[in-house]
């Protein structure tokens, strides 16, 4: 063990968040450290928790200050910045669906009809008339 400790380089903790700071991942670490007393574990689990609270916040308010200054000159870090502290990304539709028998669907007209198909199902519509949105289709 003396040998793997001295050969082997320590990895050091990276921040998971952006709003880590140095600071409390030596609290995380001391934290990590004082598992076997459980007095000195939970009073350094609420310091960590107190630390990581300021320091979102502050950064979240940093972000918000950043946005505000480029709402005007720079719209697309708006959206990156917007991105960066909801953590939400956009996902992109395909545009197809699959038929009841499998197949793959790309033709704007039987995707309507695949969906007409798929409410009736779903509602077990016996009208006679049905009405299909065949212009709101992008």
């Amino acid at each position: 063990m003396e040998t793997a400790t001295e050969v082997i380089p320590k990895v050091k903790r990276k921040a998971k968040q952006k709003w880590m700071t140095e600071e409390i991942l030596n609290f995380m670490e001391e934290k990590r450290c004082a598992k076997g007393n459980k007095e000195k574990y939970e009073q350094i689990h609420k310091k960590v928790q107190e630390k990581c609270n300021t320091s979102k916040e502050n950064w979240i308010n940093e972000k918000c200050k950043e946005i505000e200054q480029q709402r005007k000159h720079a719209p697309q870090t708006i959206y990156r910045n917007i991105e960066e502290i909801t953590g939400k990304r956009t996902l992109l539709s395909t545009g197809c669906l699959k038929a009841m028998n499998g197949d793959i669907i790309i033709d704007k007209e039987e995707i309507l009809e695949r969906w007409a198909e798929y409410i009736r199902e779903l509602f077990k519509d016996d009208r006679k008339d049905h009405n299909v949105m065949k212009n709101n289709f992008a």
